[in-house]
């Protein structure tokens, strides 16, 4: 369990290797997400997630807990991924992240989702697929299906529902590491959610041949 940032930052600080590995086992795999947006594969986003550990290391002593340590890493890696970008002429996507209400895509209405301030279920299913067997939802088969679908999406899309709903973000976290507008965030976020659950409803009922 990953202790309180002032904990956890002297820790770092001290040369602790027990707690840097614990920080690098329990966010690596959303660092990798987020890589993964601004780089063309999954190799060049793993060497940008270990550059921005270096960044990180050698940067806490400036750090002054304006933020919780998760974000600082986490803007660190966003700003280091844009630059290795432009450093290799790559086109940054930014406008799938900065302008996402702006790039065209077929809507979906919001309605089929809860608000994300819901006390209970927030962003969850308005409606439940229909006739959906508690244990069918919860089959392994069926949970490996939703993570297809999560990395079927296109990167942008990926990274925010996979920091909100997977990983269990609020929505300031990912608008401050992501550095996107509440508006950019909740279209991602909406879109996302609507292709997981078309990929799980066309799983689940299949169309009749």
């Amino acid at each position: 369990m990953i202790p309180p940032d002032e904990e956890l930052v002297a820790a770092l600080r001290a040369g602790d290797e027990n707690a840097f590995g614990a920080v690098v086992r329990e966010w690596h795999a959303s660092l990798l997400r987020v890589a993964q947006i601004f780089t063309p594969s999954r190799a060049v986003a793993e060497e940008v997630v270990q550059e921005a550990w270096l960044r990180v290391l050698g940067a806490l002593d400036r750090f002054e807990g304006r933020s919780s340590l998760k974000t600082w890493v986490f803007r660190i890696l966003v700003n280091t991924a844009k630059t290795r970008a432009q450093r290799e002429g790559r086109t940054i996507p930014f406008s799938a992240l900065q302008d996402a209400w702006r790039v065209p895509e077929p809507a979906v209405d919001a309605g089929r989702f809860l608000p994300d301030d819901h006390p209970l279920h927030p962003g969850g299913w308005a409606v439940p697929p229909r006739d959906l067997p508690e244990e069918q939802l919860l089959a392994r088969e069926t949970r490996e299906r939703i993570a297809a679908a999560i990395e079927a999406l296109p990167a942008s899309q990926r990274a925010v529902i996979s920091l909100r709903d997977v990983e269990g973000w609020t929505s300031e976290e990912v608008r401050n590491a992501l550095d996107l507008s509440e508006v950019n965030q909740r279209v991602l976020l909406h879109r996302a959610r609507a292709r997981v659950r078309q990929a799980l409803e066309d799983y689940l009922f299949p169309e009749n041949p």
